[in-house]
């Protein structure tokens, strides 16, 4: 079971400052403990402006491992791929420009021999059984969805691997599966806009099925920390929201 943080800010500016700053925090707090950290990132249009902001702070960002959670089976010059989008945010200039990135292959024959080569690419770059990262990001659908696990596909009864290749709204997707996800050690949702409003909600709800969404799947150890803006929020208070069901 998992306990969910709501912290509600009142616009996307504020989000995002707030999204960069809790991202920020927790990689000064792995490399504190460790040698390096590792991260993933969401892709989509919310997290933009956080990116932008991540990636002037002046952190050692050359020991810093950045990788998706997922990616659309596209080329990375394609306006539809995460990797694009980190790099021209996170990535585009100094000091972010120094993280170390590790995009998904999607260079590869098909999306299973790339969903292949990034589950090797984690077992080199990150300990653990499943990996474990320092911080995973992750967007909320309006379907329920996060990272590419959408409802009512195989991908979310990945539970014996660290990546699966799922399908979501007509493209192949690359993703992290559950496990992963549950494993890491802080996981944080960035959740924004009224269309986001009803997905947000059950989300919360300790009775919501994981069916239906599978943003629920994410169990980890530690709380899980939802930043929201206040169209998202909606009439929810910012609390604590404990006592969930297993997924």
């Amino acid at each position: 079971m998992s306990d969910y943080l709501l912290q509600i800010s009142e616009d996307p500016a504020s989000l995002a400052q707030q999204a960069s700053t809790t991202i920020a925090t927790a990689i000064d707090l792995a490399l504190a403990q460790r040698e390096r950290a590792q991260i993933a990132l969401s892709g989509g249009t919310t997290p933009a402006e956080a990116y932008r902001q991540l990636g002037r702070q002046h952190l050692p960002w050359e020991r810093v491992d950045v990788l998706l959670g997922d990616e659309r089976w596209v080329a990375e010059d394609d306006p539809a791929s995460n990797a694009l989008m980190l790099r021209e945010t996170l990535l585009a200039e100094p000091p972010g420009q120094h993280a170390c990135f590790h995009p998904v292959p999607t260079g590869e024959a098909t999306p299973e021999l790339g969903a292949a080569a990034f589950s090797h690419l984690l077992r080199q770059l990150c300990p653990g059984q499943p990996p474990v990262f320092d911080l995973i990001l992750l967007g909320l659908g309006d379907d329920g969805h996060t990272a590419s696990l959408f409802p009512h596909t195989k991908a979310t009864q990945a539970l014996d691997r660290t990546v699966t290749v799922g399908l979501g709204k007509g493209l192949a997707r690359i993703s992290l599966t559950a496990p992963v996800l549950s494993a890491a050690r802080q996981v944080v949702f960035l959740v924004a806009g009224e269309g986001k409003r009803q997905a947000l909600a059950r989300l919360l709800d300790p009775v919501e099925p994981s069916e239906r969404t599978p943003a629920r799947l994410v169990q980890p150890a530690a709380p899980v920390l939802v930043l929201a803006d206040r169209a998202a929020a909606g009439g929810l208070e910012e609390r604590d929201q404990g006592q969930t069901t297993p997924p």
